[in-house]
C-alpha cells in the first residue's frame, strides 16, 4: 500500500482536479466521492490533504464513516523532531483534556464583551447622563484588562501546543492588536483615574479618552475575526 508523507498529502486537496484525500489514524482515505468534500472543503472548516484524527474524534460521527470510502495508503509519522512537553503539563492535559481545546475559547469571551461594554456605557453616560452608565463603564474597563492577559497567555499556550507555535500571520496580527488593545485600555483607565471629569472634559485629555475607547470596537472585532478565521477557515474560491 503507498505511502505517504505530510508534503505528498498536501498534494491531494481537491483543487486543479486533484482528489480528495484525508488521514485518519495513520491510514489515508479517498473521499473524492463525497458531496460533503466538494472541493476539498467539508462543512466549511475541514481542508482536506491532512491529518484530521483529533478533528474526527470531536466530530458527531465516528471512524464508522470510513467505511464508505477506499483506503488508498498510509501516512508516514512526521520525522521532525517533536517539542517535548514538561511532564506536569503533560500530566494535566491527560487528566483534564478540556485544557487541550477550551482555555482560550473560553477566557477569550470576557475581555471581548467587558471592552465592548465600555464603549456601550460611555455611550450611554453621554447621551442620558445617568451616573450609574458611568461607573458602569469604569468597572468593565478595569474587568476588561484584568481579563485580556488571561486570554492573550491562553491563547499562546493553545499557539504553543495546536500549531507548535509556528509563524502564522493571523496569530501574529492578534498579538500585535491585543497588545495594542493593552495599551489603549491602560491609557484609557490613567485618564479616568487622573483626570477628574475626563467625560465631560472637552479639552485634549477628553478628546484622547473617546479616541482609545471607541478604538476598543475595531480592535476587538479585528482580534474576534481573526480567531474564527482560525477555528473556521475561510474557504477559498
Amino acid at each position: 500500500m503507498k505511502e505517504f508523507d505530510p508534503d505528498t498529502l498536501a498534494q491531494f486537496n481537491g483543487q486543479d482536479g486533484n482528489p480528495v484525500y484525508i488521514a485518519y489514524q495513520g491510514r489515508v482515505f479517498d473521499v473524492s466521492g463525497s458531496k460533503l468534500w466538494a472541493g476539498g472543503l467539508h462543512m466549511k472548516r475541514h481542508h482536506a490533504a491532512r491529518e484530521l484524527s483529533a478533528d474526527i474524534e470531536a466530530a458527531p460521527h465516528g471512524e464508522e464513516v470510513f467505511d464508505r470510502y477506499p483506503q488508498v495508503g498510509l501516512l508516514k509519522e512526521k520525522t521532525e523532531p517533536v517539542r517535548a512537553m514538561p511532564a506536569m503539563l503533560s500530566f494535566l492535559i491527560s487528566r483534564f483534556p478540556f485544557l487541550e481545546r477550551h482555555p482560550h475559547p473560553m477566557t477569550v469571551h470576557f475581555p471581548i464583551v467587558f471592552f465592548l461594554s465600555v464603549v456601550l456605557f460611555n455611550i450611554l453616560y453621554l447621551s442620558y447622563g445617568v451616573a450609574s452608565f458611568k461607573s458602569t463603564s469604569l468597572h468593565c474597563l478595569i474587568a476588561g484588562l484584568l481579563s485580556l492577559p488571561v486570554a492573550m497567555l491562553t491563547g499562546l499556550f493553545t499557539w504553543w501546543l495546536n500549531y507548535m507555535a509556528r509563524p502564522m500571520r493571523a496569530v501574529t496580527l492578534k498579538i500585535t492588536m491585543s497588545a495594542i488593545l493593552l495599551i489603549a485600555g491602560a491609557g484609557a483607565l490613567l485618564l479616568r483615574i487622573f483626570v477628574p471629569g475626563i467625560l465631560e472634559a472637552r479639552g485634549i485629555a477628553g478628546i484622547i479618552y473617546l479616541i482609545l475607547i471607541l478604538s476598543f470596537v475595531p480592535l476587538v472585532s479585528a482580534i474576534g475575526w481573526l480567531g474564527a478565521t482560525l477555528t473556521f477557515p475561510i474557504a477559498r474560491r
